[in-house]
């Protein structure tokens, strides 16, 4: 009896110890990120705008749709063949915006409490034409000729450029040698070095003005008292990086 109990005990003794020894040799846990360093780089280039957009609008009142029409229609098409007279391009020319609108009176209360309905009394039509100059130089006389020739709404101006790509690239080169610099001096106070990079990422770029790139022409001005200053555009690209720690 006695001999059957040791050697169950002893069994079990040498199962425990195994599994205890089992437990020990498990390798380590591996999930722990490497230790790293995240910076933001941003790089921007300024670039002289080479094209400019108009928005020009005709806009005319008539006591009917169909007058209010042709009149409008008349106004518009001198336009654009001033547009063309000015080397501007029919690709560089769409119409952006067409509209019909009634215009409503509204009788006042009578005493009694009742109000008649209101009364269209006339018709708006709006006919607006976006325009692509791709010579800067001609801005001011376009501007001028339009307004001579029945635009009486609009005269918005944007600055852009055709073809930024080359700007663009040379802002990320910019924006990644920032945060190669950012790392390196984080990494020297901190007494370590950066080692290989783990991950890159371009989080945006943002073309916006450096200077006002925009206008409001006033339709009651003289063509010679518009100011028009295209300034530059700059256009921003940042970079997250990280880089892992050289111990």
């Amino acid at each position: 009896m006695n001999t059957v109990f040791s050697f169950r005990y002893t069994g079990l003794l040498i199962l425990s110890l195994a599994g205890v020894t089992f437990s020990t040799a498990l390798p380590a846990d591996n999930s722990q990120p490497l230790p790293r360093i995240v910076v933001t780089g941003e790089g921007h280039v300024d670039l002289a705008p080479d094209m400019a957009i108009l928005s020009l609008t005709v806009t005319r009142q008539e006591e009917t749709a169909r007058a209010a029409l042709d009149a409008n229609s008349m106004a518009m098409s001198a336009v654009q063949k001033a547009m063309t007279s000015a080397g501007v391009a029919a690709r560089d020319l769409q119409t952006s915006g067409f509209s019909i609108q009634p215009k409503y009176f509204y009788p006042p209360q009578q005493k009694s409490g009742e109000r008649e309905p209101p009364r269209i009394v006339g018709y708006t039509v709006r006919n607006s034409l976006t325009v692509r100059v791709r010579d800067i130089s001609n801005v001011g006389a376009i501007l001028d000729k339009s307004v001579s020739l029945g635009v009486n709404e609009g005269g918005n101006i944007s600055f852009t450029n055709e073809d930024p790509s080359e700007a663009i690239t040379e802002a990320r080169i910019r924006a990644m040698k920032h945060a190669i610099s950012k790392a390196g001096t984080l990494a020297k106070a901190a007494g370590v070095k950066t080692g290989q990079i783990l991950e890159i990422s371009e989080q945006s770029y943002t073309p916006r003005p450096v200077q006002m790139a925009r206008a409001e022409v006033s339709m009651g001005m003289a063509a010679d008292s518009v100011p028009v200053a295209a300034g530059e555009n700059s256009y921003k690209v940042t970079v997250n990086v990280s880089f892992a720690i050289d111990q």
